[in-house]
């Protein structure tokens, strides 16, 4: 059995560190809506104003 089996173990956390997920993980990008210029994710109606496209599309009390 050579080449196939490990040579020695490796530790619990190198193989949690193999495991993770957490480095594929993306970044929230923000943009400013064009209507009230509030921090919004991209693609989607904003949350201060409700508009969308410079549209509004939501009614936020």
């Amino acid at each position: 059995m050579g080449a196939i089996c490990p040579k020695g173990k490796h530790s619990a956390s190198r193989r949690d560190k193999r495991r993770a997920q957490s480095f594929r993980i993306p970044k929230v990008t923000l943009s400013k809506c064009p209507k009230c210029a509030a921090l919004m994710k991209p693609h989607r109606a904003c949350k201060a104003c409700g508009a969308y496209n410079n549209r509004e599309v939501l009614n936020v009390g």
